[in-house]
């Protein structure tokens, strides 16, 4: 039966294509870079990132996301540099992106910066058909695709200070259509829209406490607004715990800890709230972050976002 549901779910994303949308994340305020060029150097440190990512576990074919990149602010300047690859696989598909990013940061205010980004990224799209099992295995329509290669662009602004960040993004302008038969589009990717949001609170004096919560809305064409509302809560600059809502779709937990003073760890754990939570053990993401802070003592340390 799980079998059959996802192969069903598959079938109608690969014919129709209708609003194929970006991969998702449940940590996304730890995973900016990805979706808002604008970004990169905001740390004011060089900034290694890498997550894992397996959803609905127990469902054939399910994505699979593993995600890498490092961003750094270039010397004093107000420039800033970001290099990411992202594996998407999901059922017969394997997507890889390669994205270069580069930001100028100017100061807005005596607390905040106002960040313009734009980024360049090259797509290799993979298709096995045989997965999908065609009941016509001569049909042109449905051929296997090697690495079909598609550029795109994008770009971002991001209004942050050490307690709040605003951000507006768009990673890719370009819609692409991944398989066609020169009249239908297939497989296509759509315009996705980003705006996130979030603010620290100090719940203590000493700020041992803080509360931070966040949100995130993307939209895109042919598919309903989907809106990530999470709160978390750091404790004495060293654990983290919260939770997360995915609007009409999953509840989700997170946990994490600053293992050194620039090695943190990640983890969040997600459940549907559909139907589809029938036929799957939940959703698994962790990630480690590793940051050189020799050069952050303008900032606090360590930061929440």
């Amino acid at each position: 039966m799980r079998t059959i549901l996802f192969a069903s779910v598959i079938i109608f994303i690969t014919i129709s294509g209708y609003a194929q949308q970006d991969a998702q994340y449940t940590q996304y305020m730890y995973n900016t870079i990805n979706i808002n060029p604008a970004y990169a150097g905001s740390r004011g440190a060089l900034s290694i990132f890498g997550l894992y990512r397996t959803q609905w576990v127990g469902l054939d074919g399910a994505p699979e996301t593993s995600s890498f990149s490092a961003n750094t602010p270039i010397n004093n300047s107000n420039l800033g540099i970001g290099l990411s690859l992202v594996n998407d696989k999901i059922g017969p598909t394997n997507e890889n992106n390669f994205s270069v990013d580069f930001s100028y940061t100017v100061q807005a205010s005596a607390n905040f910066k106002l960040s313009f980004g734009i980024k360049g990224t090259a797509n290799l799209f993979n298709l096995d058909i045989n997965k999908l099992n065609p009941e016509d295995q001569g049909d042109p329509q449905f051929q296997d695709l090697d690495n079909k290669f598609s550029p795109n662009v994008g770009a971002g602004v991001y209004w942050h200070s050490d307690k709040a960040y605003i951000g507006l993004s768009v990673p890719n302008f370009i819609e692409t259509n991944r398989y066609d038969d020169n009249d239908i589009a297939i497989y296509k990717d759509k315009i996705n829209y980003y705006l996130m949001a979030g603010y620290v609170f100090n719940l203590d004096r000493y700020e041992y406490y803080k509360f931070k919560p966040a949100v995130l809305a993307k939209m895109v064409e042919g598919a309903p607004l989907q809106v990530d509302i999470s709160a978390n809560f750091m404790f004495i600059d060293k654990f983290v715990l919260g939770v997360a809502y995915r609007w009409s779709a999953s509840l989700s937990a997170m946990a994490g800890f600053q293992i050194t003073e620039g090695l943190y760890l990640g983890y969040g754990y997600d459940r549907e709230t559909t139907h589809l939570n029938n036929y799957n053990s939940g959703s698994h993401e962790i990630f480690l972050r590793y940051e050189f802070i020799k050069s952050m003592s303008k900032m606090s340390t360590p930061r929440f976002f």
